[in-house]
């Protein structure tokens, strides 16, 4: 089939005979199936990995192997193929890797050996995780700006992580900023620096996080809480590559991949004059959705293991383990905080539970089926203020403490939510700590 598209194609019936036609002449691709008799693709991938990890190794699998096809990508394949492939589908994938050969063999040497590391802190089976894989991948040797979405928790920050490990720009810096955590009036400030005397406490000239970025990856988490001022800035910094400091008459250069994130829709910001359509499109080259965790829940005893193992070595004693009705309850949970709530969830499951068995009674409440407490009405008359200030306090501790879940409930976002905290907190309202 790879024939039809001009290329040259030696055939091995083997893993040995493979290897062995591997070592006598240069190859552009492999193409393997996983299942190759004694050996299997496994053991041609990891061959190839070691001797010419720029060589793309493409996986043909049957669907009924799809957990395989994804070990595959985060072992260091390229692609897969389902089985049969159609002529189309193997025109694609065969043109792009051989592009991505010719990409790789123009990069540093030294950058190679992440490809095969890029996802170790990312855990999925799901088809719909692998095609994220995939997609990064791909997309992680390019200098396009890149757009995450998905909800609250669903682990965008990782994937934006390996998206830097596995490019060419591993070796500078990765820096994070939540946009929708750090007050208006500082903001400019954070991302382009500022002159000393630009404002009152400007007290010495700081360099802002485009210049911290410069070479590497800036991620801008919560992209969709950005004014329309600073939409403006942003967009003229991405466009020029020049950044001016707040009280500065002087640019200057930088040259920063830019990875953004948002829970909201974009889309539906631009439609309604909430976001600028041409930094949408400036930001959004290559988008990349994770889905939420309701929608793979086949994932979610694979994350509640890692979880357990994680909080395990913490701790520095064996990891626990789930009943099988707490399993379940995890199971038919929809999980709205995704899997930062799951993290939250085990975690607090596992400080609960002794004698390394996590049973329904350390789950939270909402796990249980239990809902959210109503507000209790004081007996003397109190302020508006005072009431919806003790009515946060009761979400939070019916979420234990949980900020995210707590605005779900609440109906509004964590930037209200950590406002309201601060005016609690101003007001000397606020006595837990939460």
């Amino acid at each position: 089939m790879a024939e039809h598209f001009g290329h040259e194609v030696m055939v091995a019936s083997s893993v040995e005979s493979a290897i062995q036609r591997f070592s006598e002449a240069p190859f552009d691709v492999v193409l393997t199936d996983l299942n190759l008799g004694r050996q299997n693709g496994f053991d041609l991938l990891r061959h190839v990995l070691d001797k010419a990890p720029e060589v793309p190794v493409v996986v043909i699998t049957g669907y009924a192997s799809i957990d395989s096809a994804m070990e595959a990508i985060r072992a260091g394949a390229y692609d897969y193929l389902p089985k049969p492939p159609t002529l189309e589908v193997m025109g694609t994938v065969l043109s792009r890797a051989v592009e991505k050969k010719r990409q790789t063999e123009a990069r540093e040497p030294q950058h190679e050996a992440g490809i095969t590391q890029g996802f170790e802190n990312i855990a999925g089976r799901s088809a719909r995780m692998l095609e994220v894989y995939k997609t990064v991948a791909r997309v992680a040797l390019g200098r396009s700006s890149v757009m995450i979405q998905g909800e609250s928790g669903t682990g965008k920050e990782l994937v934006a992580r390996a998206l830097h490990r596995l490019s060419p720009r591993a070796e500078r810096r990765f820096v994070p900023v939540n946009v929708s955590a750090i007050p208006e009036g500082l903001l400019e400030s954070e991302l382009f620096g500022h002159v000393k005397g630009a404002f009152t406490g400007a007290t010495t000239t700081r360099r802002g996080l485009f210049q911290e970025a410069h070479r590497g990856t800036l991620f801008l988490d919560e992209i969709g809480d950005l004014s329309p001022a600073l939409q403006s800035k942003l967009l003229r910094v991405i466009q020029e590559q020049r950044v001016k400091p707040v009280g500065s008459d002087d640019e200057i250069e930088v040259e920063v991949r830019v990875v953004a994130a948002t829970h909201h829709d974009l889309e539906e910001l631009v439609r309604t004059g909430l976001f600028r359509e041409d930094l949408y499109y400036r930001l959004n080259v290559v988008s990349i959705y994770l889905p939420p965790l309701r929608e793979r829940p086949e994932d979610i005893p694979l994350l509640t293991n890692h979880f357990l193992r994680k909080f395990g070595r913490e701790a520095g004693q064996p990891a626990a383990r789930f009943s099988p009705d707490a399993l379940k309850l995890l199971l038919d949970y929809s999980w709205p905080g995704n899997v930062r709530e799951l993290g939250n969830v085990v975690e607090r499951a596992t400080l609960l539970s002794a004698h390394g068995l996590i049973t329904t009674e350390a789950l939270p409440s909402q796990l249980l089926g239990k809902q959210a407490p109503a507000p209790v009405v004081p007996g003397a008359l109190v302020t508006l203020e005072e009431m919806v200030d003790r009515y946060v306090r009761q979400v939070l501790e019916h979420t234990s403490g949980n900020r995210t879940r707590t605005a779900q409930i609440l109906g509004i976002s964590r930037r209200t939510l950590h406002r309201m905290a601060a005016r609690r907190r101003q007001n000397g309202t606020d006595r837990r700590d939460s």
